[in-house]
């Protein structure tokens, strides 16, 4: 195998429990997400990593009726949720994606598993400097690269979100241990947000599926956020990356 395509998806988000099987119409979220992900002509493996929790036997329970591969592990460290999961089938690429972002673009993960192919980089994201909206991350790295950061990561905040490790001691950040190339946008949209980690996110991705539907691309989704106070109006008091960040205060 090639190119195999991690989601993670939990039931127990501290700010919205359950997130990821909140249904939109007749579909979950994580319905909504991996059927998109799907539409990837790059991919030629889509793994749902969830955890050994039992409220997690859901997500297995579904993943397994729509006949995904899924494997399950850590609660905590998902460095190694997503390690032991890519290990089971040793890819050259591995692209991590989150199912906290329902509306992620089949051909932004095209584009940057295609521009990782093209340099031969060890990580390729679109997330270094975000110009994309949040909700359309997408990190490309290799399998060797994710090894390194499973044997030598130690902080807290490197397990739990896999890949600040390898892009930190990148030539992005001027660092030798790994080579990583950032994917930027022609205009600025960092601050729209399509993701999910609060009510009022799950709000906005309502809203736009209702009036846009579930197949648009990822332009169509940001233009129509920007151009709509009412809109953007209700999620964006919420900051990029809190997670991570309070993470980091744990380290």
């Amino acid at each position: 195998m090639n190119v195999l395509a991690i989601t993670q998806a939990r039931t127990g988000s501290s700010r919205l429990p359950g997130k990821v099987l909140k249904k939109i119409g007749d579909k979950t979220l994580l319905e909504i997400h991996v059927e998109r992900i799907l539409k990837s002509n790059r991919i030629d493996k889509l793994l749902v990593a969830t955890t050994i929790a039992p409220e997690d036997d859901a997500i297995a329970g579904l993943a397994s009726a729509h006949g995904l591969l899924f494997s399950r592990g850590s609660v905590q460290n998902v460095l190694d949720r997503f390690y032991q999961a890519a290990l089971a089938h040793k890819p050259q690429w591995v692209v991590r994606l989150t199912s906290d972002c329902p509306l992620i673009d089949p051909a932004l993960i095209d584009m940057v598993v295609g521009k990782a192919m093209e340099l031969k980089v060890d990580y390729c994201s679109n997330t270094l400097d975000p110009m994309f909206p949040d909700g359309m991350d997408v990190e490309v790295f290799t399998f060797e690269a994710l090894e390194k950061a499973w044997h030598e990561a130690t902080s807290a905040s490197d397990k739990e979100h896999v890949t600040p490790y390898i892009h930190q001691n990148s030539s992005f950040y001027g660092k030798d241990l790994f080579r990583a190339v950032n994917i930027a946008n022609a205009g600025n949209y960092g601050d729209v947000r399509l993701t999910v980690d609060e009510a009022s996110d799950f709000e906005v991705i309502a809203l736009l599926i209702e009036r846009l539907g579930a197949d648009k691309d990822w332009k169509t989704y940001a233009d129509y956020y920007k151009a709509n106070d009412l809109v953007k109006g209700i999620n964006r008091h919420i900051g990029r990356n809190e997670g991570y960040q309070n993470s980091l205060k744990n380290n």
